[in-house]
């Protein structure tokens, strides 16, 4: 039965609840009928609920779209597969654990291949239902699962990297672990279902209890950072609720708190837009998980349970006001906020190649275009990294840019180090601070919401871009540029200097005007174009930069300065405007 106990109160939007509570509601705390659809044969896909309650487990079926059409024509269903993406918060791995991953993505995917993700993870796709029971075994057996990495729950926890600050990283990893285990699901559904785990008594599983998330989970998905000034390298205005290292002495002391950050909208619907996150305050560590849970609590009981379009924190916090939302988590965590202190936010992204932290030990960042792990022709990349994993003594980092460090190497291995990812195209000296600066999400042929294409687009969107900016000699700078395949936001084109929004085959809106600290929106610039018009619009762009700016202004920056682009400084009031 559906669960309509959710909390009323003015602050509630009344209405007919959407489809996606009532199967939340009536999911047996997320186990539906997930063990039945993986007996049947008649399909390689999950029938009903089903479809959408393996997202909990962090899943989506997706069919490859490539072959879609001549399989309907051989009167075939889709073929059916999962895309899974791991919990691992911080995006720390072992290299024990990548050569179990890199075997099963050898051995048992479509694909081959291992994705790195902007959500400092990485994605296994194109596994076949025969093979999923076993995906999560293999991930179990090594320490690593999937659970809450998609659907109306807090996922994966990100972390700022930062390898050369190591002590302060190690403090911070740690509240992002501790972060993502307070705010995980309870039901033992997951290893119920994946890992045959015995089954609690009472088979309508009023057993289990979900105090943080509730019986019907969050209203829609809620992400959380923790990251460390000045490099914002996972993009906390992307985000739901992001705890911004505060350090004394090198010692972390606490955290600002920034909630109602998001990029996701929808092509023609006005009352969607991405957001900035509203800075709430500083509290003391021994307060982090109580806030962590006091956001997460209001936005469950407030969200919008009715239209799933406005029922991300952000839409939230603009309904309700943000001062009455920042009230009620001080009040369920037991808190008064501090006045913020001071931070700034200089840089975004990886720092590629060598770099040295203060304990001694190096650190090699490596730029995989991206996140995409295969052995190309002349580039074996995903062979390089199982090598470098199995002489390699520190860790592995993944990046929230699709990067990927090899994290605490001794002096006396880097060379060993370096020779093995030469060796397999790893290591690169010609990747021009355009391409390091470019990012996609994947988009086609695995995607069911793409529109257009990203992943596979970029790298020679790239290259022409390279082109115009030789062209106008300024060939060793960049713009922060960014592909997304619909308007989703998982390549984050919304905190873009240029970002392109896929609105059809082959055709995209154009935003301009975010900023290198990735703390500004950008806005639409031009709609539907195709990939001539793009270029066009870029070397014009350009050339204006490189002719006008102020010395070393930034292209966002430039195109805001001169009206090029009207800046957005409230999304609700100027994103549409």
């Amino acid at each position: 039965m559906t669960d309509l106990t959710l909390e009323k109160g003015p602050l509630v939007v009344e209405g007919k609840l959407a489809d996606n509570e009532r199967l939340k509601g009536e999911s047996n705390f997320l186990r539906g009928g997930i063990e039945q659809d993986l007996s049947d044969n008649l399909t390689g896909g999950f029938n009903g609920d089903n479809f959408q309650l393996i997202r909990f487990h962090g899943m989506y079926q997706q069919d490859d779209r490539d072959i879609r059409a001549e399989r309907t024509k051989q009167k075939l269903e889709p073929l059916h597969n999962v895309m899974l993406r791991a919990r691992m918060p911080g995006g720390i791995i072992k290299p024990e654990q990548w050569l179990a991953i890199d075997k099963f993505a050898q051995e048992s995917t479509s694909y081959g291949s291992i994705r790195l993700t902007t959500r400092q993870t990485f994605q296994f796709h194109g596994v076949l239902k025969p093979n999923i029971k076993l995906m999560h075994q293999t991930l179990n057996s090594i320490g690593i699962d999937s659970i809450a990495t998609a659907g109306d729950v807090n996922r994966n926890v990100l972390c700022t990297t930062n390898p050369v600050e190591s002590e302060l990283h190690q403090e911070a990893y740690e509240w992002a672990t501790k972060i993502s285990e307070h705010l995980l699901p309870k039901t033992r559904a997951y290893a119920e279902i994946w890992l045959d785990g015995e089954k609690l008594d009472g088979a309508d599983g009023k057993d289990t209890e979900e105090p943080i998330l509730g019986s019907n989970y969050l209203p829609r998905k809620f992400k959380t950072t923790v990251v460390i000034p000045p490099n914002n390298d996972v993009d906390v205005h992307a985000n739901d609720l992001n705890f911004i290292a505060i350090a004394k002495n090198g010692k972390l002391v606490g955290f600002n708190v920034l909630v109602g950050g998001g990029l996701a909208m929808t092509h023609g619907d006005k009352s969607t837009y991405p957001r900035r996150a509203d800075d709430f305050g500083f509290v003391p560590l021994a307060n982090t998980l109580d806030v962590a849970a006091a956001v997460v609590t209001t936005q469950r009981d407030w969200g919008n349970r009715v239209n799933r379009k406005n029922a991300k924190t952000k839409y939230t916090l603009d309904r309700v006001g943000t001062d009455v939302f920042k009230a009620e988590v001080e009040k369920r965590a037991g808190i008064i906020f501090e006045q913020s202190q001071p931070y700034e936010f200089t840089s975004r992204g990886d720092n590629i190649g060598w770099v040295k932290g203060f304990e001694g030990k190096y650190h090699l960042a490596l730029f995989i275009e991206n996140g995409r792990l295969l052995d190309y022709p002349g580039k074996p990349l995903k062979t390089g990294v199982a090598e470098l994993a199995k002489v390699h003594k520190g860790d592995f980092r993944m990046t929230a840019n699709q990067n990927l460090i090899v994290a605490g190497v001794a002096e006396e291995d880097k060379a060993q180090i370096e020779h093995i990812a030469r060796a397999h195209g790893l290591m690169d000296a010609g990747i021009s601070k355009q391409r390091k600066d470019s990012m996609a999400c994947v988009a086609f042929p695995t995607c069911p919401l793409a529109m257009a294409e990203a992943e596979r687009y970029l790298p020679s969107l790239v290259t022409n871009v390279e082109s115009i900016l030789a062209k106008h000699d300024v060939a060793d700078e960049s713009i922060i540029l960014r592909v997304t395949g619909c308007p989703n936001g998982c390549g984050r084109a919304m905190l873009a200097e240029i970002g392109l929004v896929g609105k059809g085959p082959s055709k995209y809106n154009m935003h301009l005007g975010g900023n290198l600290a990735g703390t500004r929106v950008p806005k639409m610039y031009k709609e539907n174009l195709n990939e001539e018009d793009i270029l066009n619009e870029i070397d014009s762009l350009v050339a204006r930069w490189v002719s006008e700016r102020n010395d070393k202004e930034a292209f966002g920056d430039f195109v805001i300065r001169t009206g090029i682009i009207a800046e957005v400084k409230v999304s609700k009031r100027d994103f549409h405007d």
